[in-house]
């Protein structure tokens, strides 16, 4: 037998218990044809030799929106730390654009800022031009005057109120630009969908960076019409990107709760396609709905007031017998079930939903997941390892926003949040997700935050949640591929297994804690195939 490719003096982690280690691999039709003594006396088409680099399996993130993470690399970068250089940026965009054409940009966080942008100020910085710049969490933005105007409300004073969202309004009663939670609909339904053939460049260049990453596999939340999606051709659009060769990894589908519908007695898509459909590179995932908001949006449903906030407790996007209706007919209908639920209010919403629903009608295995999981009780913890239920929480909010969340909820409080170890230690198996670009998405940094749980600050974040390297590296690789029904063919380096692994600069697990995130990707291959190669 002659392989196509044969990898060679490389150091392999497999995560396989049988061969924990290698120095060979070789690749058949996209798939682990065996390693070491198994590839004595076989040639292959192409030989690489890695130079005695270590490798892992490909990154595999739960949670990661690569569409919106291409549009936000198009869009105004305002990830920056005062108020003033994000209006600076505003004026600068708005100087080479057309009169009358959209500034948008993404990537502000008003913790760093010390407030949101306002709706006046963004009318100078932009010179009258519509403007939406958009939170770093994706669950608000705020909107120019201009803006408001094209919404179909000029005069401001009858911009109205919004059932599962909120319009700041000023001493006037006026709206001071920020959108909230569904409210964003008002903005956002004039912006999107995007073009096809822009939405499909998006595809390509965010994919392009994650291959850079060292990832081989998402699964992105939302897709098609509502708050994360773009619109209801964007599964064709993502075929599109598969066919062009632009999207190099495998992608897992989620279609927001909004596409789905009755089909004669059950409750899908057209033609009863649900969860599963599709090959090893482009599929049909779980249905994403939402339930609650964002941590340090401090919108997320919460038992408890956030911190020096009397009487704010978040609020649930949807009623709750709304939430449960959709949950019951899409378990009803064959469907694996994605909720984001943050606040330990929702996370109560949900878990109640789950349960009636296997109570109702059982489903072996069903593999619910719980979208962030951001604040859990103990007993929460429990009784999502009693319902086999899959949490997905971020490791590098950490770094990024763990000093806006510890000052949503204080030092006591924050015990609950974001959990690792205590999931692992319930016996609930832990997907690796960065929910990018809220973010950043490279699983190294994730991996970095789950293992050394420290804010941008230097503030100890959740010590006690600590995961070991190992731990964190299969969180991101079988962890992930658990949570899609993907564990029999993706995760592990072993024969029969997809050829999907990452070259480092340096061995994940040897190294110094305190420097995982500075560890560099050299390769990444996806199939047997470099879609990305410093060597």
């Amino acid at each position: 037998m002659r392989l196509d490719t044969l990898f060679v003096n490389g150091r392999f982690t497999t995560l396989d218990p049988d061969l924990p280690y290698a120095t060979r691999l070789g690749v058949f039709g996209g798939r682990v044809a065996g390693l070491d003594d198994e590839l004595d006396g076989v040639g292959a088409d192409v030989v690489v030799d890695l130079g005695g680099a270590p490798v892992v399996p490909g990154f595999n993130d739960a949670h990661h929106h690569l569409s919106l993470r291409g549009q936000r690399m198009r869009e105004l970068d305002l990830r920056v730390s005062t108020l003033d250089e994000l209006y600076a940026r505003v004026a600068e965009r708005a100087a080479t654009l057309p009169e009358g054409a959209w500034v948008r940009g993404g990537g502000y966080d008003q913790y760093k800022l010390g407030a949101h942008p306002d709706r006046e100020a963004l009318d100078r910085a932009a010179g009258g031009r519509p403007v939406w710049v958009q939170h770093t969490s994706c669950h608000m933005g705020v909107a120019s005057s201009a803006a408001f105007a094209l919404m179909g409300f000029p005069g401001l004073e009858d911009v109205p109120d919004v059932p599962g969202g909120s319009v700041s309004r000023d001493e006037r009663g006026l709206p001071d630009g920020l959108l909230a939670e569904q409210a964003q609909e008002l903005a956002l339904r004039l912006l999107r969908p995007l073009a096809h053939e822009e939405f499909v460049a998006g595809i390509g260049l965010a994919s392009k960076a994650a291959a850079a990453e060292g990832l081989t596999s998402f699964t992105e939340p939302g897709v098609g019409v509502g708050l994360a999606g773009n619109g209801p051709w964007d599964i064709a659009d993502f075929q599109d990107a598969v066919r062009r060769g632009l999207l190099l990894q495998r992608a897992t589908l989620m279609p927001g709760s909004a596409n789905l519908h009755a089909v004669e007695a059950r409750f899908g898509l057209d033609l009863g396609v649900r969860t599963g459909l599709g090959d090893e590179w482009l599929r049909i995932g779980p249905v994403k709905l939402f339930s609650d908001g964002s941590m340090i949006g401090r919108t997320a449903a919460m038992c408890h007031d956030y911190e020096g906030e009397p009487g704010n407790r978040g609020y649930l996007q949807e009623e709750e017998t709304a939430l449960r209706t959709f949950i019951l007919h899409a378990h009803d209908s064959g469907w694996q079930v994605a909720t984001h639920a943050i606040g330990d209010a929702a996370m109560d919403v949900v878990l109640d939903a789950y349960a009636e629903a296997q109570a109702r009608h059982p489903r072996p295995d069903a593999r619910h997941r719980i979208e962030h999981c951001g604040l859990t009780t103990d007993a929460q913890v429990a009784r999502i390892a009693e319902l086999g239920v899959i949490p997905v929480p971020q490791g590098r909010f950490v770094t990024e926003l763990g000093d806006g969340m510890l000052a949503a909820l204080g030092r006591e409080r924050i015990r609950g949040c974001y959990r690792q170890r205590s999931f692992l230690e319930a016996g609930i198996v832990l997907p690796g997700s960065s929910d990018c670009p809220v973010v950043e998405g490279a699983p190294l940094l994730g991996i970095h935050d789950l293992v050394n749980q420290t804010t941008a600050a230097g503030a100890p974040f959740n010590p006690d949640e600590a995961l070991t390297a190992e731990q964190a590296l299969r969180a991101y690789t079988t962890g992930s591929a658990y949570a899609v029904r993907e564990e029999g063919r993706k995760g592990t380096l072993a024969r029969g297994m997809l050829a999907d692994f990452a070259v480092l600069s340096d061995d994940l697990l040897a190294t110094d804690p305190g420097r995982i995130g500075e560890i560099v990707v050299i390769a990444t291959v996806v199939g047997g195939r470099l879609v990305h190669d410093l060597r």
